[in-house]
């Protein structure tokens, strides 16, 4: 299986990824660790959706104006984690840090739980922010622990599986609100997380892929400060205006500090993430399509039950009225079919078709279904049909993404190289829902006196239309960047100094 280039890089014969001792088929240990990888992905998906649906009665509880905090430190923490976790797991083992990853944030969901005040809510959920990475360690791992002809397939399925618990998700919320009050969310994830951590340790491997290098602390310091910076600037920007000293101070800071990253990633000898890497243009336009397809399943999710939950007899053009659980009418067909958009990737990339095209496919069924929802919005029927455009989309989105990076990155720098890509989409789903409200708050407010709707907010039918549209400007953007990716794709080399395990694969295509 190995053989050894000139240049001291090693490498395996093409389609020799994977665990070369499992046997090549699925077993039930195998389909035991897929499930419960795919578990806790489910729990990184609903926990923004839980969290928000428990936040009234966490602000009333301690009487706080704060609430955005409660969603923002989630992200926070996580996107800017994310590139030392995926450095830590490409040196020191991917399932190591996945495990630590669940069982930090289970100890920040009790922390939670028991926080007798909101800065200690507000910190326990930060901690719970280590989810987050638990998306691109699980595809990690699975390349490496997986056999060969598994791999497509159960990416595909882990990464699009997170849509199935939003079916049932407002069910399970509302009844633990109205029966155990908000705290029994945060005591779901700490059960939750603590069986998901003892399964997947006794039924998934530990890859044996080890990248031999050091840490870039200053790298890390730089990188993660300047994603906060930029992060907070962006969540913050509507409430403290675009314009105040604090938004553009983070703001400014945020960019000013991933510069000087950059500068220091070039100088340094083993960098943080690796520039020659990243800036492939495999990998930079599959970082870039991964944040604008993201981008757009955050805003889309975000303003469809709005116009759904609109009452009819505002005389608006839209809404039907419906409460969270009526909305399961228009959530059912985006989290069926972003399963079947996954499964599609899973087969036809096993069958060697490229995730590129996929990419692509999945991008233009989001554009088209965004564009038909922006334009026809008033008829259930219609919309529930144009939401599963983009649930197809985003689908064949999220599954292609993790086979593009194994297509284009070794086992050693698979973690800390998709830990970028999951920066991207943090960053996005936070930036474009905020493009879209500014727009809409700037011109497109229904003039609606705030006393009859309680202080509630309602936009205008052409608001609502012009954020779809920008929902469909990302989705080509998403497009363009799939399409701009190399039709043959030649995987990096690790020099053999920093190799250890599996060697890397070397293939074009």
């Amino acid at each position: 299986m190995v053989t050894t280039r000139t240049g001291g890089e090693m490498s395996q014969p093409p389609g020799a990824q994977g665990s070369t001792s499992a046997p090549e088929k699925w077993t039930p240990r195998l389909i035991f660790s897929l499930a419960s990888i795919v578990l806790v992905l489910e729990m990184l998906a609903v926990s923004y959706m839980m969290i928000s649906m428990a936040l009234p009665a966490i602000a009333a509880h301690y009487q706080t104006t704060q609430g955005a905090w409660l969603l923002t430190s989630f992200l926070l923490l996580g996107a800017v984690t994310a590139p030392l976790i995926g450095k830590l797991a490409d040196m020191y083992g991917k399932r190591k840090m996945l495990l630590a990853c669940i069982v930090g944030a289970a100890l920040g969901s009790f922390i939670s739980a028991i926080a007798g005040s909101y800065s200690v809510l507000i910190a326990g959920r930060a901690l719970t922010g280590l989810l987050v990475p638990c998306l691109f360690l699980s595809y990690s791992l699975i390349r490496d622990v997986f056999p060969a002809k598994t791999i497509a397939l159960a990416v595909s399925i882990a990464t699009s599986g997170m849509g199935l618990i939003a079916i049932p998700a407002p069910f399970l919320t509302g009844w633990l609100i109205d029966n155990h009050g908000f705290r029994s969310i945060f005591w779901f994830f700490v059960i939750g997380l603590a069986v998901l951590a003892v399964m997947i340790f006794v039924s998934t491997s530990e890859s044996q892929v080890r990248l031999r290098s050091r840490l870039d602390f200053l790298g890390a310091a730089l990188l993660g400060a300047g994603i906060a910076g930029i992060l907070i600037g962006i969540s913050f920007g509507p409430t403290w205006g675009w314009k105040s000293g604090s938004t553009l101070a983070y703001l400014l800071g945020g960019v000013a500090l991933v510069v000087a990253w950059l500068v220091t990633a070039g100088t340094v000898k083993e960098p943080l993430i690796d520039l020659k890497v990243l800036s492939r243009r495999s990998v930079a336009f599959t970082a870039t399509a991964a944040g604008f397809m993201y981008g757009v399943s955050g805003l889309y999710t975000m303003l469809l039950p709005m116009l759904a939950m609109t009452p009819a007899i505002m005389g608006l053009g839209y809404g039907f009225g419906v409460d969270a659980e009526g909305f399961a009418v228009f959530q059912a067909p985006i989290g069926a079919l972003t399963v079947i958009g996954g499964l599609i990737v899973g087969m036809l990339v096993g069958r060697n078709v490229k995730p590129r095209l996929l990419l692509a496919l999945g991008a233009a069924s989001a554009a088209l279904g965004c564009t038909l929802t922006a334009y026809s919005h008033d008829t259930k029927g219609l919309l529930i049909v144009f939401a599963g455009l983009v649930g197809l989309g985003m689908g064949l989105g999220y599954a292609s993404i993790p086979n593009l990076l194994i297509e284009a990155v070794p086992p050693q720098l698979q973690a800390s190289t998709a830990s970028i890509v999951g920066v991207f989409q943090s960053v996005f789903p936070a930036a474009l829902p905020v493009i879209a409200f500014t727009v809409m708050n700037n011109s497109h407010i229904a003039p609606i006196p705030l006393e009859m709707t309680q202080g509630v907010v309602f936009y205008t039918d052409s608001g609502f239309k012009v954020a779809f549209l920008i929902a469909a400007a990302a989705s080509v953007a998403c497009l363009a960047a799939a399409l701009l990716l190399p039709k043959r794709i030649e995987q990096v080399k690790v020099p053999a100094a920093q190799a250890s395990g599996e060697p890397a694969m070397a293939t074009a295509d």
